[in-house]
């Protein structure tokens, strides 16, 4: 499924869902430095990433508790411009932009790389070239 869009001149397609959760899952995989677990789902239509966080992680409450949307953008830089950055922008995995804005209280994550999608979800997956999970 793609859903593509333009606005002012920067493209926005929909890449994943992101959902808070205090259930562990089971392909978990542990990111120290920000105090979280991740599961991926990549069955439906549109990936699903679940999130569970340690109680003392450091990112933002709004990533914490609000699920979020993620698309991968023509222009990070533009894509941020004027809005509240509650996170990045950062590279967690090589070659990998993230940054995520609050938009009128849900986070909103965007993206901007190079890589396919089979090799951004194989990195997540085994941390390979992810700094994240070092």
């Amino acid at each position: 499924m793609t859903t593509t869009m333009r606005r002012e001149g920067i493209t926005y397609t929909l890449h994943h869902i992101g959902i808070p959760t205090e259930k562990p899952l089971a392909g978990e995989r542990y990111a120290a430095k920000v105090g979280m677990y991740t599961s991926d789902d990549l069955t439906g239509p549109v990936p699903v990433q679940w999130h569970r966080f340690e109680p003392d992680s450091p990112l933002h409450p709004l990533m914490r508790t609000v699920p979020h949307v993620a698309y991968r953008v023509s222009n990070l830089a533009a894509a941020i411009e004027g809005h509240t950055v509650i996170l990045g922008p950062y590279e967690p995995i090589d070659d990998f932009h993230i940054a995520v804005i609050d938009n009128a209280g849900v986070p909103v994550e965007f993206i901007e790389t190079s890589l396919s999608d089979a090799e951004i979800w194989g990195r997540a997956r085994t941390g390979q070239h992810a700094s994240l999970y070092e």
